[in-house]
């Protein structure tokens, strides 16, 4: 089969190549691959930043696809079924954060397209207890964004919560920040998203997607804007998903006393300077969140089948498994929102 391989470490070192087909051993699923989302990990590893446990691997893992195979013993999905998969492949199953689920955890974990070959081919291998049924009212696009809108989900639902009456500020208008206000517009919070100039496009379509308001922090006073939508006191949550250093510092003291700040954005650097005093004088939490584990999955599906999250919006160009490289070169333009790989 084709398949979109890294085949060795460092910046590029990628190619289409004809690799063997998988096969479904047991308790796993074969699945051929409908659309592939491409995810700024996969650009970070084409880049040669994320170091692979091994190469060649085929990268991808945000798909959805149709069931042609399935393993001894797999009794919840069958051949013809429209799934999405969650990225785990393999873990310990022993360990504390294994027996609770917390899968995104477990220092054994093996993930799909970082680990072993993802979803960048005509077929993928995964576990049963990974994979989803879509709703039947769920393309197959809309499918191929379940894994980064469980991460929103992850965050705004499981690692804190939201209600209804709070004032909630994200930073980033990529393609996590604009599922993470649409997540946070689906519990009925007001949502001011944060970005730059070079955003104007991604925060116009943010206004259609029900975000109230959006600012280009290079134009307008971003405190001014907060304090007037909180009555001084600052947003209650804050959601900072561009992984920018300047947003993290410049976000922290824009949080109501006793608030929540949530870091979903990852930071190139292990190491930043931060502004701890706003945390410690403001009694703010500051949470991380990791990735998704299986109880974001259903929710975002949910959400996807009840229309409250628009993912057509966001996809704005497909190119097909022979064209990858030029979805990788729109993604590092940056003239796109998301896009996918059809296969």
């Amino acid at each position: 089969m084709k398949a979109v391989m890294k085949t060795a470490p460092g910046y590029d070192n990628m190619e289409l190549d004809s690799i063997e087909e998988p096969k479904a051993a047991s308790g796993q699923v074969k699945i051929k691959v409908e659309y592939t989302g491409i995810c700024g990990t996969d650009m970070h590893t084409f880049s040669g930043q994320y170091r692979n446990s091994k190469t060649p691997l085929v990268l991808g893992h945000e798909f959805s696809g149709t069931v042609v195979e399935v393993g001894e013993n797999v009794t919840k999905v069958k051949i013809g079924d429209r799934v999405t998969s969650e990225t785990t492949f393999e873990t310990c199953g022993e360990c504390e954060y294994c027996r609770e689920k917390d899968y995104n955890l477990c220092s054994n974990r093996k993930g799909i397209g970082t680990q072993v070959n993802g979803s960048f081919a005509e077929y993928v291998v995964s576990r049963e207890e990974s994979v989803h049924k879509l709703p039947d009212n769920v393309s197959f696009e809309a499918a191929s964004l379940t894994e980064p809108l469980a991460c929103c989900v992850h965050a705004a639902l499981e690692k804190t919560t939201i209600e209804k009456d709070d004032k909630v500020l994200v930073f980033g208008p990529g393609p996590i920040g604009l599922l993470q206000c649409q997540v946070i517009k689906a519990q009925g919070a007001f949502v001011i998203l944060a970005g730059i100039t070079k955003d104007a496009k991604r925060l116009e379509l943010a206004k259609s997607l029900g975000v109230d308001v959006v600012v280009d922090i290079q134009k307008e006073n971003l405190e001014e804007v907060v304090m007037k939508h909180t009555n001084g006191y600052g947003v209650d949550k804050l959601f900072e998903c561009s992984g920018a250093v300047p947003a993290l510092n410049q976000g922290l003291p824009l949080v109501r006393k006793k608030g929540t700040f949530v870091q979903v954005g990852i930071f190139a650097e292990k190491l930043n300077p931060l502004d701890q005093e706003s945390i410690i004088q403001r009694e703010l939490t500051y949470v991380g969140t990791r990735s998704q584990k299986p109880s974001s999955w259903p929710i975002a599906l949910n959400l996807l089948a009840e229309g409250k999250i628009n993912a057509d919006k966001i996809i704005t160009k497909v190119v097909p498994l022979e064209e990858w490289r030029e979805g990788f070169d729109a993604v590092r333009s940056g003239d796109q929102i998301k896009v996918l790989v059809q296969s």
